[in-house]
């Protein structure tokens, strides 16, 4: 589901799981978001998305929820206008000390919760008619708080009413491992679960232990120093060897800030959402990965990652 409707699987193309446009950081509620003129906005990220549809990628997940600087008008103009499938999401981020939690949400049950979310999936968010093609969850380390065991169980429901993945920002890999187990409690097959930054387990050892739950593994923030590069093809090419070359999602995790009366800060230097492309993609080769691999990890992984479908226990 992109902000312009449905999308057929097969149509998705060159697809990175984890991008941002602009991310507010102010904090929920203290502020009328968006801090910008939206004109002023698509004038100025216009021209990096042509620049990634030029590099041969169709489609992005755009991973900024709601009260951190979600913008689905603006995501839909700029699709339009650039050509690519953008895919929104719905949920909440509680990771950075609950900064970004809305105030209903702590009183909220698991239930109210759920309808909330389900409502932006069956009626559009905002009024708008854009519907999220994802769950986006931020959580910390483990062990997890009361509040983020409440919104890994909403999207636990609201999955297994809607099909929606749950991608889940997570501090470590013990925290990723409390995550599939109330999402197995809840009746949730692993499958559905993008565990988000998942290069935060620097050993490995729950990449291939949650891979063989079946869960998703997302290696987001890659930049191009030569340290990263080292990184990311360790843990690729462990989990190629592991028989789990399939369940590899890889992203740059890029964006910019919004700077209050000032405009735009990128997260990194030189933005452009195609390090993975001009670095990476080399460098694996070197190490083995063939061409046909880096396909799959970047084609057809992401492709069946976001699919909108049940994925049960009983499955």
């Amino acid at each position: 589901m992109t902000v312009k409707g449905k999308l057929d699987a097969d149509d998705t193309g060159i697809f990175l799981p984890h991008e941002h446009t602009f991310t507010d950081f102010t904090g929920a509620e203290k502020v009328v978001q968006p801090q910008y003129n939206r004109d002023t906005a698509f004038n100025f990220l216009l021209p990096y998305l042509i620049e990634l549809k030029s590099n041969g990628v169709k489609t992005l997940a755009e991973c900024t929820p709601s009260y951190i600087g979600r913008d689905v008008l603006l995501l839909k103009r700029l699709s339009e206008a650039s050509g690519l499938n953008i895919i929104t999401n719905t949920g909440y981020y509680a990771a950075v000390d609950f900064k970004y939690i809305p105030a209903h949400a702590y009183h909220e049950n698991i239930d109210q919760l759920t309808s909330r979310w389900l409502k932006e999936w069956n009626m559009g968010i905002e009024n708008t008619g854009i519907k999220p093609g994802f769950i986006k969850l931020g959580v910390g380390n483990a062990p997890l708080k009361p509040l983020e065991k409440k919104l890994i169980i909403a999207a636990a429901r609201t999955h297994l009413k809607s099909g929606l993945k749950i991608a889940i920002h997570t501090g470590n890999g013990e925290a990723a491992n409390e995550e599939v187990k109330l999402l197995e409690l809840e009746g949730v097959n692993p499958a559905a679960m993008i565990w988000v930054h998942a290069q935060n387990d620097e050993t490995g050892t729950y990449h291939l232990e949650l891979a063989r739950k079946g869960c998703w593994i997302s290696l987001d923030g890659f930049s191009d120093d030569e340290t990263t590069i080292v990184k990311y093809c360790r843990y690729i090419k462990s989990l190629k060897e592991a028989g789990f070359l399939n369940k590899i999602l890889i992203s740059h995790d890029d964006g910019f800030a919004v700077i209050a009366n000032t405009g735009f800060e990128a997260f990194k230097k030189g933005v452009s959402y195609t390090s993975i492309f001009i670095r990476l993609k080399p460098a694996l080769i070197q190490e083995g990965i063939t061409a046909e691999d880096f396909d799959q990890i970047t084609i057809i992984n992401p492709q069946n990652a976001f699919k909108i479908e049940i994925y049960s226990s009983k499955r």
